[in-house]
């Protein structure tokens, strides 16, 4: 069986510019992120999608040394750009994440993977309500990202990768798809409420201090409890939203196809 989890990763960013390039301690985030999923026990390969902007070469340079593959693909078709990178591999099963998750956990994506394999779903998923912004796992079936490329026809539904999927998933009353999202047995850290993602300046305070203060091995509730024991930090960038990049896409959708 053959798990090809797939990073996105581009230059471009309107709040943070080259926000995944920036460093702690001399190692660029993405970097970070990436030597974290490698610590997967369960992908059999990890590719990065990435797009032909100026600044992406600092992109390729961070994959090169990790030895890892990586394709361009179009900035705006992000759907095309992950389907580009991951069919020439064929794998049975894809995993999606972004570089702007750089303390991603590899327990949680082996979690993720072991629920959608042994739940028999075509997508599974983190859920949103129990586990923290900074940790989004996709887990599905290359059938279905397959049917999704040729299908999707909505701008939000070929800017973002997935919602195709989870729109027309079991567990949002769809009938294309089984899908089902793993509760964090942890307890409840909705996303709306704890944040260690990257979008914002103040994310990036959030993540240098985590950083510098555990270091950048540890699991996602490690990161979690310093923040409990430090509130002050938390509020840094408590005050902004979940997936607000989704929300701006279907606030500007129309038909592309």
């Amino acid at each position: 069986m053959k798990i090809l989890a797939v990073t996105q990763a581009r230059y471009g960013s309107t709040r943070l510019p080259a926000k995944i390039l920036k460093e702690v301690n001399g190692t660029p985030l993405l970097e970070i992120h990436l030597r974290r999923i490698l610590l997967s026990k369960r992908i059999s390969a990890l590719k990065i999608a990435t797009t032909p902007e100026e600044g992406s070469a600092q992109i390729v340079a961070v994959a090169d040394r990790l030895g890892l593959s990586y394709c361009r693909g179009s900035v705006d078709d992000v759907l095309s750009r992950f389907w580009d990178t991951a069919a020439p591999e064929q794998p049975d099963w894809v995993v999606r994440l972004t570089s702007d998750c750089p303390l991603i956990d590899p327990a949680v994506i082996d979690a993720v993977i072991d629920f959608a394999i042994e739940g028999d779903y075509d997508y599974a998923a983190t859920d949103a309500g129990s586990f923290p912004d900074g940790l989004d796992t996709e887990v599905f079936r290359f059938s279905a990202l397959k049917r999704a490329y040729e299908e999707a026809s909505l701008r939000s539904e070929r800017e973002h990768v997935t919602p195709y999927i989870w729109k027309n998933g079991s567990a949002r009353g769809g009938t294309l798809f089984k899908s089902g999202y793993l509760k964090n047995p942890a307890g409840s850290f909705p996303a709306q409420d704890w944040r260690i993602t990257l979008d914002e300046p103040e994310d990036f305070e959030v993540l240098a201090s985590l950083i510098d203060a555990l270091g950048i091995d540890k699991g996602w509730k490690d990161y979690i409890d310093y923040l409990i024991a430090h509130p002050e930090l938390k509020s840094v960038n408590s005050r902004f939203g979940y997936n607000e990049g989704y929300a701006k896409s279907l606030s500007q959708d129309a038909a592309v196809k």
